[in-house]
């Protein structure tokens, strides 16, 4: 067995598996939050931004070199093309980015790496397990709603149009947390806890 164990944790937006990474953050397990680390390397790598600048052109960065967000957005979001194309000079950096995290934390029993986008486990990937946060439509809406009252509900729902159904989701499942508010999440957690902290002593 390969140390640490890798873990992935995905969910539909509102689904809360930013809450439950927090939880595993706070029992002292390394957490990897790739969408929030590509922003980052978006704005601080200087490989990518020079590929990001090939791929889309100089308005790409602003003229003290900030990633333009919005007007990148404009560009890609009607044009699969230029947004496969964006993606494959992200995803690179990304993943030699984790394999650089993983390392770092070689000594731990287990990590975690939160993503929205996942696949199963082994499927192209370092991961052991897949660990999916699931809620019903209705509740993750109201969630986001809260939480983002600059949404509409139109566009929250647009949001989880575009991304994978709950079914597809629930087949990258090794395990699935119900975050529905009808079971308390923190023991689930827990007992997900004990067993990778076990699986990697073996």
């Amino acid at each position: 067995m390969k140390h640490p164990l890798q873990i992935g944790v995905t969910g539909g937006i509102g689904s809360g598996k930013s809450m439950v990474c927090r939880v595993f953050k706070a029992l002292g397990v390394p957490v990897y939050e790739a969408d929030e680390r590509a922003k980052w390397l978006t704005e601080h790598d200087p490989i990518l931004k020079a590929d990001i600048s090939r791929v889309l052109g100089p308005l790409a960065y602003d003229t003290q070199g900030r990633y333009n967000r919005a007007w990148v957005a404009t560009q890609v979001f009607a044009d699969p093309a230029r947004l496969a194309q964006l993606n494959a000079v992200i995803h690179p950096r990304v993943l030699s980015d984790t394999v650089a995290w993983v390392g770092q934390h070689a000594s731990q029993p287990y990590v975690i790496k939160e993503a929205a986008l996942m696949r199963a486990a082994g499927d192209g990937n370092s991961l052991d397990k897949v660990i999916v946060v699931q809620a019903p439509v209705a509740v993750r809406i109201e969630r986001v709603r809260q939480r983002d009252p600059h949404r509409s509900d139109d566009e929250i729902q647009h949001i989880i149009r575009r991304q994978i159904s709950d079914d597809e989701r629930r087949q990258l499942a090794d395990y699935v947390l119900d975050n529905d508010e009808s079971r308390l999440l923190l023991p689930q957690i827990l007992s997900l806890h004990a067993v990778f902290s076990a699986q990697s002593a073996v």
